[in-house]
């Protein structure tokens, strides 16, 4: 069984329509825009008919930067930066996928995701081989990580329609169109010749 790691951003989006796995697993760690992630993600899973876990994990007071909504600590490389996020998220997906009958988890890294260590084919690998020794013996793949985020969506098929559902802000619930995430989603948008949303 194949099961994807589904924030409710346009990666991981358009991954869910490009792959069609068997389950998607979105977690709430405790991030400011956690409640639009998940709504954006459970409906991609209602409009491809995808089973969609939420798994839930407070882990606020250990966050840092714009998606804790704190000041960015001394060793972070991007403002929305958040100590050993993807290894963390991973692992509390991993829980949820054991259970389940996942044996390979795909998350959403880039080739643009490289300026942080968890975004690197290295630490997908790493991670993959952590997890495939420990009971469950799963298998964490990026399927995306030679693509940039919109070839990603030219190759997924996805309907702009659907991609606008996507929710990419690290600040909050509602789009405030300064961060990280929200430039790039207009990025994207902009480079496939889009009007954004």
């Amino acid at each position: 069984m194949r099961g994807l790691l589904l924030s409710g951003g346009m990666d991981s989006t358009a991954i869910a329509w490009w792959t069609r796995p068997d389950v998607a697993i979105s977690v709430d760690y405790g991030q400011r825009p956690a409640a639009a992630e998940i709504q954006a993600a459970g409906a991609v899973c209602a409009a491809l008919g995808l089973r969609h876990e939420v798994v839930r994990a407070d882990c606020s007071s250990l966050g840092s930067g714009d998606l804790a909504g704190s000041p960015a600590i001394d060793a972070a490389p991007i403002p929305e930066w958040w100590p050993f996020r993807n290894q963390l998220i991973l692992t509390l997906a991993g829980i949820a996928a054991v259970g389940l009958g996942v044996r390979t988890l795909m998350i959403g890294a880039l080739a643009t995701d490289g300026e942080h260590a968890d975004g690197r084919p290295d630490f997908v690998e790493a991670m993959s081989r952590l997890m495939a020794l420990q009971e469950g013996g799963i298998t964490v793949t990026a399927p995306a990580i030679g693509l940039d985020a919109a070839g990603l969506v030219r190759a997924s098929g996805i309907p702009r329609e659907v991609l606008a559902w996507a929710h990419s802000c690290h600040i909050g619930n509602l789009a405030c169109g300064r961060c990280r995430g929200c430039n790039k989603h207009y990025q994207t948008w902009k480079a496939l010749g889009w009007e954004p949303h």
